[in-house]
């Protein structure tokens, strides 16, 4: 039996199309995470690679790619070869040079920040029932200053959009008519922050006074993965 073959009949048996398999593979390469509470269409895409996942992995784990499926939080995240994650096995393949991409800087300095408050939150016990801890903006500019020595952007557009590719990497939730200028208004930053950034990589940081790499590994694809950044998931 061909592998094409074996991978039709599977689908066949979860009554699922071969172009909606080929979207999930496609989505997570492309995004390298599915947070089912991030919009309707990120949910229907969820539901449907849990329909499929032990076949989703099968057919990444072929390619020396590894998908982590948080039930409790309900998203799923590929990593990359040679990726070290907290709470998962080690993974023992090499790392692949060509599966990684570039974020700035102040992209992985703020992943830094995140992580930072998150852990405060655990550790205080103020996560929610969804896994995730709410900050201020306020608080995730204290802790860039204070802990990762380093500011944020310095006009709000450019602070605007550092928030919008955190959120598109699904490292953080808010609302549409959020503001940083509203001080009443709250950054979720969701439980995937602790898939990207380490332990070890985070305690790297707080002893680097500042220097940051802005180098990071994609999860799966170099150009459009989510980022799990070498020096900050290492």
């Amino acid at each position: 039996m061909s592998l094409t073959t074996s991978v039709q009949e599977q689908l066949a048996q979860a009554n699922l199309s071969r172009e909606r398999f080929r979207e999930l593979i496609t989505r997570l390469l492309s995004w390298g995470v599915l947070v089912r509470d991030e919009d309707r269409t990120e949910q229907l895409l969820y539901d449907d690679a849990r329909r499929v996942e032990g076949l989703l992995s099968d057919y990444f784990d072929l390619a020396g790619l590894l998908l982590h499926h948080d039930s409790n939080a309900q998203f799923f995240r590929l990593y990359g070869p040679g990726a070290v994650v907290d709470g998962l096995p080690e993974d023992t393949l090499e790392p692949v040079p060509s599966l990684k991409a570039r974020v700035s800087a102040d992209f992985v300095a703020a992943a830094l920040a995140l992580r930072f408050l998150y852990q405060e939150r655990l550790n205080g016990g103020y996560i929610d029932p969804q896994g995730e801890a709410l900050v201020s903006f306020e608080d995730l500019a204290a802790t860039l200053q204070t802990q990762i020595k380093r500011p944020l952007p310095a006009g709000t557009t450019d602070r605007m959009a550092l928030l919008a590719e955190l959120k598109r990497h699904r490292l953080l939730r808010y609302a549409s008519t959020f503001s940083i200028a509203d001080e009443d208004a709250y950054l979720a930053i969701r439980p995937t922050i602790l898939g990207v950034v380490s332990n070890d990589a985070l305690a790297a940081a707080l002893e680097a006074e500042g220097r940051i790499e802005a180098e990071s590994e994609a999860a799966a694809e170099p150009a459009a993965g989510a980022a799990q950044a070498e020096g900050v998931a290492s």
